[in-house]
């Protein structure tokens, strides 16, 4: 199996976690769908009828996500301004927003339609988008580079493993727990509809500094390059 690796970054993200109402909180890194939604973007699929939340699903890739920079979340005040009674500088209301501050995540990524995929490691060789890339919200841009092709075997391993990307729960056999390193669970969107319905979410592990996490799991991939990864889904 073919897997894409590409690094993507920027000044700040924010992906809204979906039970905060009026001080919107960050997830971490951003989960699956949003991870499509980036893929869409470089893809080009069309906006209207959510396409990418069609073309990047389970039935039809894999996706996986490594922590690059350690995670650090700053909170700003943004002012919201209701464009609909148009511009009147009183007519405005501060929210504090929650951010992750120069966030770096490395993708891995693999499509059962090989000229989706190669369509894709075309446009990242050539750091080519269709869309412009962002972290979350429209102003939070992003840059991003290709990493590499690498082929990717799967494995079912009998003991731990340095496991690169962060794990999802009912994937993970055992965790062995180091003094050095910092851990999160988190309960994630993992599936969503083109109506933009979440059919799954998932328990996900992660080291919040970019360390590997030493992890026996029921399914995972190495790659060529010698890293141990699992998908959100497999």
């Amino acid at each position: 199996m073919r897997v894409v690796v590409f690094d993507i970054w920027g000044d700040y993200a924010h992906f809204r976690k979906f039970f905060t109402t009026s001080s919107p909180l960050t997830f971490s890194f951003p989960p699956p769908p949003t991870i499509a939604g980036i893929l869409g973007a470089i893809y080009g699929t069309n906006k209207d009828t959510n396409q990418y939340l069609r073309m990047f699903t389970p039935e039809h890739c894999f996706i996986a996500l490594r922590i690059i920079h350690p995670i650090k979340k700053v909170r700003m005040g943004l002012n919201l301004i209701d464009t609909k009674v148009g511009f009147q500088p009183k007519r405005h209301t501060q929210i504090r927003t929650e951010f992750v501050k120069n966030p770096h995540y490395r993708i891995y990524f693999h499509h059962k339609h090989q000229e989706v995929l190669d369509h894709l490691t075309e446009l990242l060789a050539n750091h080519q988008t269709v869309y412009t890339l962002a972290l979350g919200l429209s102003e939070l841009l992003a840059d991003f580079r290709l990493i590499g092709t690498f082929e990717a075997k799967k494995i079912s391993p009998d003991r731990p493993l340095d496991i690169v990307t962060a794990i999802t729960e009912d994937n993970l056999a055992e965790l062995k727990v180091e003094p050095d390193k910092k851990y999160i669970k988190e309960r994630l969107p993992i599936v969503m509809t083109p109506e933009r319905v979440v059919e799954k979410y998932q328990e996900v592990i992660y080291e919040t500094t970019g360390k590997t996490l030493k992890a026996r799991v029921k399914t995972c991939f190495k790659l060529k390059s010698g890293e141990h990864i699992t998908f959100f889904w497999s």
